[in-house]
């Protein structure tokens, strides 16, 4: 039966033309923003003097983003096939005196991947901005910036499985089915996985398995092409008076949670298998972070490239996840959990927190090839929603590489990704360059430093001649000695395969 209600609400979503696109015109960008502060009084007042608005979208927008009452009138009206007696069978709703009220968020989800531009519609709990208080411990989370970050960071390379550790509302599971033939979808939390399967249902997606259980242990013994997650890696005080949210909150100390889910992975991904996580590491007095996160990673037999975005001083991290949480600042509570979480990196003596990306990958060969710990802070703009494309590509080219004598490398045909520029500087009424740069339009927005040899290189690296015969060429032009120009080289064309700047052959 909650099929077919599923069914219903569907067809009435989309009859009411209820998407992002939709919603962002009913109450325009600067209130679109407001709401991603968590502030919904400008939307508010532009519903109520927008009198031309599509009345089931508004309805609809009413009812479950902004979490007003609405009258059975206009919901009947909004879902017509599914109905209010259906919907409040679903559990979207309750019925009372006043009208009807939200009991879930039900919003537009939009997103542009390797396979297209898509959209879906995503169930999870009712945030502090409806409820008018903190959130509860089992809350499930929808659709956040970790969660699009993630499914940015994903590599959508076709395979047959994945598995979603940690799957909250399913977003990363519903992402990785339209790449995979099927995947697994894993959570502690029971409410979780019911709404997962929800939006899985909701949005026609009949390729996601739903298993209960604590990290790795619904997959004991079985292995996967791919693992994603989005885990509970906020590292949160273990003492009493202070929240352990599902969603967020793994009930380890500091970042063990991190530790255990990339240790574990090994032994769930087949050979050329990928992982990928978000995760948080601390920095501790007298000891660098990517030291402790190097540590994880030894004995694993995992290729490794571990990227720290951002770093935040325990106050300012404190500060972030108490709010989070829905407690507002200036209140006794918020005090008091502030000084639980300085209390705790204090014991630990914790100087920052660092917040990152990290891909690990089964060699095929049986011995890693890639340990990779880099800092790259600071905002990518747009870049950040492709970067599973990048991630892939770079991947490839290391791999590619790796298995090369510089012999080999030597003879082989590379070509310049489609992204990537060259810029020259030069002094006013100079004739030779004093910089020239390389840079990356996509990805990491990398630049890179080049000399007449690199460039020359770069610059003639179509495809048609082998890296040996470009710089034969190029030693030729410069009267440089051949064998020493090319040792000088090819350490730097395997940097540049590495990066994505350099693409190898299309199998």
């Amino acid at each position: 039966m909650t099929s077919e209600l599923l069914h219903r609400l569907r067809s009435d979503l989309d009859a009411a033309r209820y998407t992002v696109t939709t919603l962002t015109g009913l109450w325009g960008d600067e209130a679109d923003a407001a709401l991603h502060r968590n502030e919904r009084v400008p939307a508010v007042r532009a519903l109520a003097l927008d009198a031309d608005a599509p009345e089931a979208s508004a309805t609809l927008a009413r009812l479950f983003v902004l979490g007003l009452p609405v009258s059975r009138e206009d919901l009947s009206a909004a879902l017509p096939d599914l109905g209010v007696d259906g919907a409040v069978e679903l559990g979207l709703v309750t019925a009372d005196d006043d009208g009807i009220r939200p009991l879930l968020d039900l919003r537009p989800y939009s997103f542009v991947d390797a396979h297209g531009a898509g959209s879906w519609w995503i169930i999870s709990d009712l945030g502090e901005l409806v409820l008018g208080r903190p959130l509860g411990e089992e809350h499930v989370l929808g659709v956040g910036g970790a969660s699009m970050t993630l499914s940015g960071l994903m590599m959508q390379t076709p395979v047959g499985s994945v598995l979603d550790l940690g799957t909250g509302c399913g977003i990363q599971a519903m992402h990785a089915a339209r790449h995979a033939s099927t995947v697994v979808a894993t959570d502690i939390s029971e409410r979780a996985l019911d709404l997962a399967r929800m939006n899985a249902g909701l949005n026609g997606i009949h390729n996601i398995e739903f298993r209960h259980g604590n990290l790795f242990e619904p997959v004991r013994g079985e292995r996967f092409d791919q693992i994603v997650s989005n885990p509970p890696f906020v590292i949160t005080p273990r003492v009493d008076g202070v929240p352990a949210y599902e969603y967020r909150d793994a009930g380890m100390v500091g970042d063990a949670l991190v530790e255990a889910v990339l240790r574990g992975a090994a032994a769930h991904l087949y050979p050329g298998g990928v992982a990928q996580m978000l995760g948080n590491w601390e920095y501790r007095i007298g000891q660098d972070a990517f030291r402790r996160v190097g540590g994880w990673i030894d004995g694993t037999g995992l290729d490794a490239w571990i990227i720290e975005r951002d770093v935040q001083d325990p106050a300012q991290y404190a500060e972030t996840w108490i709010r989070d949480g829905g407690t507002r600042s200036g209140t006794p509570e918020f005090d008091n959990l502030y000084a639980a979480w300085l209390d705790d990196f204090t014991e630990r003596r914790v100087t920052s927190v660092g917040f990152g990306y990290i891909t690990l990958r089964m060699p095929l060969s049986g011995h890693q090839t890639l340990r990779r710990l880099e800092r790259l802070h600071g905002s990518l703009g747009s870049n950040e929603a492709g970067l599973g494309v990048h991630l892939a590509s770079a991947l490839d080219g290391q791999n590619w590489q790796a298995a090369l004598s510089d012999e080999e490398l030597a003879h082989a045909h590379v070509t310049v990704a489609p992204d990537v520029t060259e810029e020259r500087h030069y002094w006013p009424g100079a004739e030779h360059p004093t910089a020239m740069m390389l840079r990356q339009g996509g990805g990491f927005g990398r630049t890179v430093r080049m000399d007449t040899g690199l460039s020359a290189l770069v610059g003639a690296s179509d495809g048609d001649l082998s890296i040996g015969a470009v710089v034969a060429a190029i030693a030729q032009l410069l009267d440089a000695d051949y064998p020493e120009l090319l040792g000088e080289l090819l350490p730097r064309v395997r940097a540049l395969l590495d990066d994505g700047f350099l693409l190898p052959p299309q199998v």
